[in-house]
């Protein structure tokens, strides 16, 4: 059972962005799982300011699975972009099985 899922949000221009797992993370392989990690994943994007991408989706590509593998793009655009820093969504299961994730900023590399 997946305890703990990370990934840094990387901008793909004119599409959305792209969840990359974090070394050691993996998404939940139950479906009931990856549901709940996929809605904690969209409230945390939009608590965090992230907004819906416009740009259409071929629905049959973007399966919550392949978003949270970082396969697909998902339709979402980030806030204005915070110089020097890297964007992450940090999620953490509870002990009634919820997941709970933020999105934070770390330093970006080199910088």
């Amino acid at each position: 059972m997946t305890e703990r899922y990370a990934a840094r949000l990387i901008e793909v221009p004119d599409e959305g962005i792209r969840l990359h797992p974090t070394e050691g993370t993996a998404p939940p392989e139950r479906p009931t799982e990856v549901n709940l990690l996929g809605m904690a994943v969209a409230l945390a994007l939009g608590a965090a300011g992230y907004e819906h991408h416009p740009a259409l989706r071929d629905p049959r590509l973007q399966t919550l699975e392949a978003l949270l593998a970082g396969e697909a793009v998902m339709p979402w655009r980030p806030p204005a972009a915070q110089a020097g820093t890297a964007a992450y969504v940090e999620c953490e299961r509870s002990g009634s099985g919820v997941f709970t994730c933020a999105v934070r900023h770390r330093p970006a590399e080199g910088a």
